[in-house]
């Protein structure tokens, strides 16, 4: 019997409106009372996503529609991250739903991150409906933003009835949605209908053995691990019996399931039971894991699992051993770092982790330098102190030869700013692979570039188009090494003595390059305090005070008026830094340093060099 229920997934570029949209089938399917108070993108519950404005969990929710003949109609939504360094959530999460929104700003049109999610969508088989949002921008260009779906879809070969896709104009925002383009208000009635009439109901077998994938995995305090997923056969009951099965079909453990959980807004509500089709978290098991196979004890054949892209990049995080080790945090220890990272990959499984020989130190590869970074300053504040490592690409050997990532970077940028953004790139050894214009002043650059020569440059594309280029990145292939790419142009200035930074040495240092600390700022022999005008390194001493005569000149006592130093955000620092440097990490404080921090121990590795 098939019951009224659709499993949807909202897939779309980063900040094309996922979230928003969300809040506002919330509201109108009457899950928010009228005067409940809710925030603002209710579905980005972390801190780090409120902060920054983006989704980097994917997060179930279910909203029930009424339609006009009276009849309920549940519909679980996933919200996905837009980011392709959190793919590994979006290819699991598609295995759960049996129909996509696909949600494309009627500016900015589908971007390298609608490709890539698009792309696994119809290679499931997902029949996508599209949703033309943000219409009434001021530069919307809505009819032309569909034909490039539409060309989207071709090139990903969609077949016959993925290319003959039901579309919507919509505003997340104003929360309205209609098929008429000129509309400027209403409500999203004509996308729950859409949904209920297009996306097919699950459609899967009650009647059989309970079988069920894990596609998403968390952990509770009370109850253990987590696992979330979609049951694809039979019905279970609370502490029935279960077994995990990995995808060679062997066993990794045997229990019960505990506790059964469905989703109701954006809370997670017990149930008693749940049946083909439905979407629950279920407890009990503490080994079992994603893609695992959590089914009835008869069950032998695993449920197919899409396979996750590797890591392309890679850091160390290393115990904290500079002689401010231990000060601001309360976690420095290789011990509790482990366990951390350790438990940080037991839920994504994006990550791997590798300890190194003196297990003082941990090589954790991830999908990028954003993922890597949320990490770092989740860790951070959890009271962790770490010392990072500049990022590395993971390389290959395939037929003899040494071969890299590469990624498709596609670069918004005013047309005046073009020019330095190609001969930049070209230096990096990117590939110009599209440039075309994309309206009001501005170009579109699509590049094919090794991820190496990518590293650090996002600071520097800002300040060359004036805080005004978007960049876009996503991964594409591993291919042929390129050779040397050019590194930082400048040396840094390198501190020879321990202490508290003087205002007078300072003044002094100013002319020698960009300093990153400003006066009574703890320092430390090793430590870098600012960049050097010549490619050079150079020690310098910013504890030097002025020294005191009999002498007094005019002018000579003027008060120090010092030039406010460049602060650095932590994904800037770790992009900033070269192979023989570290970035220092505590809850208060980024520092730059050597990672040897004695200076005859770095002119022996200069020379072993």
């Amino acid at each position: 019997m098939s019951r009224d229920l659709r499993n949807v997934a909202i897939i779309a570029h980063v900040d094309h409106g996922k979230t928003t949209l969300v809040d506002q089938l919330f509201r109108q399917s009457g899950t928010f009372r009228e005067n409940q108070r809710v925030e603002e993108r209710a579905m980005d519950s972390n801190d780090l996503e409120k902060e920054r404005g983006i989704t980097i969990l994917a997060k179930c929710t279910s909203v029930e529609w009424t339609k006009e003949d009276g009849t309920n109609t549940r519909i679980n939504i996933v919200d996905t991250p837009g980011h392709a360094d959190f793919g590994a959530e979006v290819e699991r999460i598609l295995s759960m739903v049996d129909g996509v929104i696909l949600l494309v700003d009627s500016a900015e049109g589908p971007m390298p991150q609608t490709k890539f999610v698009t792309g696994k969508a119809l290679a499931l088989g997902l029949r996508p409906i599209v949703v033309v949002n943000k219409i009434d921008r001021s530069d919307a260009r809505p009819q032309e933003v569909l034909d490039e779906c539409f060309d989207l879809f071709a090139n990903l070969d969609a077949n016959d009835d993925q290319l003959e896709f039901p579309s919507l104009w919509a505003s997340g925002r104003d929360g309205y949605a209609s098929e008429d383009e000129t509309a400027r208000s209403g409500n999203l009635d004509p996308l729950f209908k859409l949904i209920v009439d297009h996306v097919p109901s699950p459609g899967l077998d009650e009647d059989g053995p309970f079988s069920f994938l894990a596609t998403l995995l968390d952990r509770d305090n009370f109850m253990g691990r987590v696992l979330t997923g979609r049951v694809q056969s039979g019905k279970i009951n609370v502490n029935d019996p279960i077994r995990a099965i990995d995808s060679d079909g062997k066993v990794v453990e045997v229990g019960r399931a505990t506790k059964l959980m469905s989703f109701d807004g954006l809370d997670r509500v017990p149930v008693e039971s749940a049946v083909a089709g439905d979407i629950i978290a279920l407890a009990g098991l503490e080994k079992a894991t994603v893609s695992n196979t959590i089914a009835d004890p008869a069950v032998t054949e695993p449920i197919a699992s899409q396979p996750i892209d590797p890591p392309t990049l890679a850091m160390r995080f290393a115990v904290n051993d500079s002689p401010l080790a231990g000060r601001e945090g309360s976690k420095v220890t290789s011990r509790m770092i482990r366990d951390r990272l350790y438990r940080e990959a037991e839920t994504n499984v994006a990550i791997r982790i590798t300890e190194s020989a003196d297990k003082d130190s941990f090589e954790v590869a991830g999908r990028g330098e954003l993922q890597l970074g949320v990490l770092i300053e989740t860790m951070r504040r959890e009271g962790f102190e770490l010392g990072i490592s500049r990022p590395r690409v993971l390389f290959r050997e395939e037929n003899g030869q040494r071969m890299e990532p590469y990624e498709t970077v596609v670069i918004d940028v005013d047309d005046e700013h073009s020019g330095t953004v190609v001969e930049k790139m070209q230096r990096r050894k990117a590939e110009l692979a599209d440039m075309r214009p994309s309206g009001v002043g501005k170009t579109r650059i699509t590049f094919s570039a090794p991820s190496r020569g990518l590293i650090g440059y996002h600071g520097e594309f800002l300040s060359d188009t004036r805080g005004t280029g978007i960049m876009n990145r996503l991964y594409e292939k591993y291919d042929v090494h390129k050779g040397p790419i050019e590194g930082r142009q400048n040396g840094v200035l390198i501190s020879n003595c321990s202490g508290e930074a003087v205002a007078y040495a300072l003044n002094m240092l100013e002319e020698r390059g960009e300093l990153f600390i400003g006066s009574q700022a703890k320092i430390y022999e090793g430590m870098i305090i600012g960049e050097n005008a010549k490619p050079d390194d150079l020690e310098v001493n910013p504890m030097k005070s002025k020294q005191l005569t009999n002498f007094r000149s005019t002018g000579k006592d003027d008060a120090i008026r010092l030039t406010t130093p460049r602060v650095m955000t932590l994904e800037q620092a770790i992009a900033y830094i070269d192979d023989d440097e570290m970035v220092e990490v505590t809850p208060a404080s980024i520092r730059l340093r050597k990672a040897l921090l004695d200076p005859h121990e770095r002119k022996k590795a200069r020379r072993k060099g």
